[in-house]
């Protein structure tokens, strides 16, 4: 291999090595933005049980009333 082929080939593997660090750091950080959303999701899915049992427990209260 002659050394100017051998100098690209080095290039590309250069490039190809930061290449995955990039994505290694892009995937570290959609994983962490995944785990604060899936966090997020689960308060906003109890906060919406909660409203849904205080909205049930009303209908219920006006209906005991409405047959009163």
């Amino acid at each position: 291999m002659e050394a100017s082929q051998l100098k690209q080939f080095s290039d590309k593997v250069e490039k190809l090595l930061e290449h995955c660090q990039k994505l290694e750091s892009d995937n570290s950080a959609l994983k962490a933005q995944q785990d604060e959303w899936s966090g997020e999701r689960i308060k906003l899915m109890q906060k919406n049980d909660l409203a849904k049992n205080k909205i049930e427990s009303m209908i219920g209260r006006l209906k005991s009333l409405e047959q009163s």
